[in-house]
């Protein structure tokens, strides 16, 4: 085989994986209800909150 098809064999593959890896992360993504949404927002919200805020002005 010459070098330019496997090179070529090698791309067709890396392209096949990383459009696998997207359609599992957006199925990931898709799956949560707005509820669940919402409720991981107001706990990321609380949890932000609790927290110490540190600004740039500071120090």
């Amino acid at each position: 085989m010459r070098w330019w098809k496997v090179a070529g064999l090698a791309g067709l593959a890396g392209v096949a994986a990383t459009g696998a890896v997207l359609a599992r992360q957006e199925r990931r993504r898709r799956a949560y209800t707005p509820d669940e949404i919402r409720e991981r927002l107001h706990a990321r919200v609380a949890e932000a909150e609790q927290s110490p805020a540190t600004t740039a002005d500071e120090g």
